[in-house]
């Protein structure tokens, strides 16, 4: 087998013709196997304290970074490898002379590896009772210089930020006795992106401290990681993948789910996924959601999840097939019993009962999916992004919630007890159909849901024909104003008694006056939910 050699530059206590990796590590994860390996293929190892200290425990010969710089760990150890001794080995061009003599003159070690990560910088701030001196002391300093150092002189260093290349160094040494120079190259590109994200997630922890956050900065930065690959995306022929945000706060997130069982996710699974549990976790009682194609198609609540599945299926039995279940609330066996004669793609709820997910795993193919109780009642509250060709639109989440203080009756009747909760519920519905939208509902349930309509007499008829005649004695709610008064008269001729909707039409008077020759009850909300 191959190795390189240096040609003998050492410092003084060093042994010449060797080759040096450089060592210090927060993440000490799969790093004993991996030192024991490259001394075996002839290196010895330059450590700082804690990653010296763990390297000699578990057997493995190491010269402190002390011994080389001559400097003690200072600044209770923020000051360790920050020295020409350690970045002179890293930075120096192996094949410039006047780098070589320099080389030489000082007796600088050339190191051919650094293996180097970081302190926890984002599990520390992601924790909930973390200090403002923890944050600080966990921003690393002398580990993204060597990382930067080592990535910027690839051509002659071959730096490892993450444990899981370890495998692969030692196979290219083993066969070819060095690192090529494409594996250097990929590593560095991936030590440059691993210093990026570091200091964007620094950036956006000193964001938040702000007394007046910049809450749309000049610029923005979006830290990715990826979950998985999928199968395909919306369609078959589209490849795609799934990705976290880093550093996103919040129980509310789909991309933390779990899987309790069923197949992989597909790409309109997981979009799906995400208006089922918005729409069911926006409501404060025991509520089930059913989604398909990302719209509502049954939104029910009852004090028994078991029932508000029931209502919530009878909107729109025939749309429910193959759709995905969400529910704000542990699911139970009796549950778990209804939603077992459907076929259903996805169920989503903050938890399971043991028997309840006995039941759901007797159908092979159902993906159980499940949030935590953390989660219940707390949506998500980061930016809302959507892509555009070349950039993206970036907007608050619409979290609105309407309270009775905010509403407007502006009809000559006053909408009932009854009918107020029913407005309620309906526009919170509402609120997570695509528009123009109209939503139906009685008695805590939706009985006819039209979305995504260019307008909005048709999302209204659609609605009617949806609910089987089920509207009769039901409320509406429009996520926009009414432009003509044809929605209310058509509310009028199916028996609606109460509208809520924003309001704000040059022509709402002309809605008012239908509303009230039909004894209808409407209230403005002065608020409205598109949702493109």
């Amino acid at each position: 087998m191959k190795k390189r050699r240096n040609k003998g530059l050492g410092t003084k206590g060093l042994g010449a013709g060797k080759r040096y990796a450089l060592i210090s590590v927060y993440d000490k994860t799969g790093l004993a196997p991996f030192a024991k390996e490259l001394k075996e293929l002839g290196f010895e190892f330059i450590s700082s304290g804690g990653t010296a200290k763990f390297l000699r425990k578990s057997g493995v010969k190491v010269t402190e970074v002390s011994k080389l710089t001559k400097y003690p760990h200072m600044f209770d150890g923020r000051v360790k490898t920050l020295h020409p001794m350690i970045h002179g080995g890293i930075l120096a061009d192996r094949t410039n002379k006047a780098h070589l003599k320099e080389i030489k003159k000082y007796k600088i070690t050339p190191f051919d590896l650094v293996v180097t990560n970081l302190y926890p910088f984002e599990q520390v701030t992601a924790r909930k009772n973390f200090t403002h001196d923890e944050a600080i002391e966990n921003i690393d300093i002398g580990g993204p210089c060597m990382v930067r150092a080592a990535a910027k002189n690839y051509k002659n260093v071959a730096v490892v930020v993450d444990p899981a290349d370890y495998p692969a160094i030692i196979k290219e040494l083993k066969e070819n006795g060095s690192i090529s120079s494409a594996a250097r190259e990929q590593l560095s590109f991936k030590a440059f992106k691993h210093t990026a994200q570091y200091d964007a997630l620094i950036v956006r922890y000193f964001a938040s401290l702000l007394s007046r956050p910049e809450e749309f900065p000049r610029e923005m930065e979006i830290l990715l990681e990826k979950i998985q690959d999928l199968r395909y995306g919306e369609n078959p022929h589209q490849k795609a993948a799934f990705y976290r945000e880093r550093g996103a706060e919040g129980e509310g997130r789909v991309t933390e789910a779990k899987q309790l069982h069923g197949k992989e996710l597909s790409f309109n699974n997981i979009v799906d996924m995400e208006a089922a549990w918005n729409c069911a976790n926006y409501f404060a009682d025991p509520t089930v959601c059913i989604v398909k194609h990302n719209n509502p198609c049954g939104v029910a609540k009852a004090d028994a999840l078991a029932e508000a599945y029931k209502q919530a299926l009878e909107c729109d039995p025939v749309s429910a097939f193959g759709g995905i279940i969400a529910a704000n609330r542990r699911i139970d066996e009796l549950t778990a019993k209804e939603v077992s004669n459907l076929f259903v793609e996805v169920i989503i709820a903050p938890s399971y009962t043991p028997k309840a997910l006995e039941i759901l795993k007797g159908k092979q193919n159902i993906r159980i999916m499940e949030m935590g109780e953390k989660s219940i009642s707390k949506p998500f509250r980061g930016l809302d992004y959507k892509r555009i060709s070349g950039g993206l639109l970036v907007q608050e989440p619409d979290l609105a919630q309407l309270g009775i203080n905010e509403i407007k009756v502006v009809t000559r009747r006053e909408p009932t007890m009854a009918e107020m909760e029913d407005l309620f519920f309906a526009w919170g519905v509402a609120k997570y159909v695509k528009s123009n939208t109209i939503v139906y509902a009685k008695n805590g349930k939706t009985v006819g849901i039209g979305a995504g309509q260019m307008s909005r007499i048709d999302a209204a008829e659609i609605g009617i024909k949806k609910s089987q005649g089920k509207v009769k004695g039901s409320v509406l709610a429009s996520d926009a104003f009414f432009p003509f008064p044809d929605v209310v008269e058509l509310a009028a001729g199916n028996g609606i008694t109460a509208i809520i909707q924003p309001g704000g039409s040059k022509r709402d008077q002309e809605s008012i006056d239908k509303a009230n020759e039909a004894g209808i009850a409407m209230v403005f909300t002065g608020r409205r939910h598109f949702r493109h």
